[in-house]
């Protein structure tokens, strides 16, 4: 038995699988254009004031445990049971329908787990590239509610997701992908699928069967936006599907019914700048500096947004310290996490999302509801404000292994008292003739992340 070989191709798998998870990791388009629209502008300012929010990604993908729809691509970063042909693997793909059969689906869990974190929006996956859809779709038989789902009485997934999370005050989004591989009217049998994740026959050729798949577009986000109640985000991926790639769906046509059904409606046609990219999207990483637009960033809690079998945690101070520069730099952050086949959340999940929720109790006032400043680091200190501009919070990233400092020092941001948020203790400080601030912190304070209230 060749061990080397062995090893070689699981350390190629496991890179593949890893890699971002996905092999198109979007980082923003280039510019900004703020919405005109004032009910627009005005659900944007509110959604910025969230500063957290979750996105659920749930489907077929969660029942062998891999990365979501990617595996059906045929670009060749990806990996797959080299035991089938591609067309067997799709076959074996498509056919986990019939199995998917979640009949622990909690979603109240879900929001109970997310409001206890201190996430106050959500995006849940109504239907990713795969085109499986997770609600009672009518125009097509490939959703959960027509399977091995079907006799279930919450059959029509998305409605109960919603409920769960509005019923907890949250704002909502659904997340759509634009491009559908289910499709007869996108990837066409046909022909084989030789352009990787794109329309595989020729638009020009077949502009009918194009014009087919833009009217099934439109008709799916119609009913997303017509039939759940009020809907606050439609976030759109599949950013190839745009028409600058030849691949025009009308998004103008979808924004506007989009707005007539839900009036005020912020659409995220995610990296494609222009009036429909509400706010920006950043995938994985976190912009270098400041951004003075709206903007989130979308980090998944383990290295894949859906459920895996053998995941690998972020630890909650990393989310945590995650959350602070997002917020510094006057962003939102977005933690991905992933139902299992079953439809409950993991406890490694629950746990770390806890944490995180008990850590915010403490120390969020520094970043709800707050605005961004112009000095807004200093080494390990990330800095926010009220908008009353009366506070200036400092916002201290502990790292790992790191033990807690005696003192803090900054220069700008000179304060008339100091507050150790979550105690309310004043802390004494000093302050010299250059700008430089120092305050000293009580010796019995846990090895955390922390935030000062710097009154001015």
């Amino acid at each position: 038995m060749n061990y080397k070989k062995i090893i070689l191709t699981f350390m190629v798998l496991i890179m593949a699988m890893a890699s971002s998870a996905q092999g198109d990791v979007y980082q923003r388009s280039q510019g900004y254009e703020w919405p005109t629209d004032p009910l627009v502008v005005k659900k944007l300012k509110h959604w910025q004031d969230l500063k957290l929010g979750v996105l659920i990604h749930w489907g077929l993908y969660a029942l062998p445990g891999i990365v979501e729809s990617w595996s059906i691509c045929d670009e060749d970063w990806i990996a797959r049971d080299t035991t089938m042909t591609y067309q067997q693997y799709k076959d074996w793909y498509w056919g986990l329908c019939r199995q998917f059969n979640p009949t622990q689906f909690t979603p109240e869990q879900w929001a109970t787990t997310c409001q206890n974190a201190g996430m106050k929006y959500m995006l849940f996956t109504t239907k990713h590239h795969d085109g499986f859809c997770m609600y009672d779709s009518k125009q097509t038989d490939f959703t959960i509610a027509h399977h091995a789902f079907r006799n279930h009485p919450r059959r029509d997934v998305l409605r109960y997701v919603l409920q769960a999370f509005r019923d907890k005050g949250f704002m909502l989004g659904e997340y759509f992908s634009k491009p559908d591989w289910h499709s007869q009217n996108y990837w066409w049998d046909v022909y084989p699928t030789k352009h990787g994740r794109n329309v595989n026959y020729d638009i020009k050729q077949w502009p009918w069967r194009w014009q087919a798949f833009q009217q099934f577009v439109h008709n799916q986000t119609e009913e997303l936006l017509s039939n759940y109640g009020p809907i606050d985000i439609l976030w759109l991926d599949g950013g190839w599907v745009c028409k600058a790639n030849g691949q025009d769906i009308d998004i103008p046509g979808i924004a506007t019914r989009a707005r007539q059904l839900q009036p005020g409606l912020i659409i995220v046609d995610r990296a494609i700048r222009g009036p429909y990219e509400n706010y920006q999207t950043p995938e994985r990483s976190i912009p270098e500096t400041q951004l003075n637009h709206p903007w989130e960033s979308c980090i998944p809690l383990s290295n894949d947004w859906g459920w895996v079998k053998h995941p690998t945690w972020k630890t909650s101070v990393q989310v945590v310290n995650t959350l602070i520069e997002v917020v510094a730099k006057g962003g939102n952050l977005v933690l991905g996490i992933g139902p299992t086949a079953e439809g409950c959340l993991q406890p490694e999940v629950v746990s770390r999302l806890d944490s995180i929720g008990q850590w915010l109790q403490c120390y969020g006032q520094a970043l709800y509801n707050t605005i961004s400043t112009s000095h807004y680091n200093e080494g390990q200190l990330w800095f926010t404000a009220s908008k009353s501009g009366r506070q200036r919070y400092a916002i201290y990233a502990l790292r790992k292994h790191e033990t807690m400092p005696h003192s803090l020092s900054w220069h700008a941001h000179i304060p008339k008292s100091v507050v150790l948020l979550g105690r309310g203790k004043r802390l004494k400080f000093t302050t010299t003739r250059d700008g430089k601030t120092t305050v000293f912190l009580p010796s019995d304070m846990k090895a955390e992340p922390f935030a000062l209230q710097l009154n001015m």
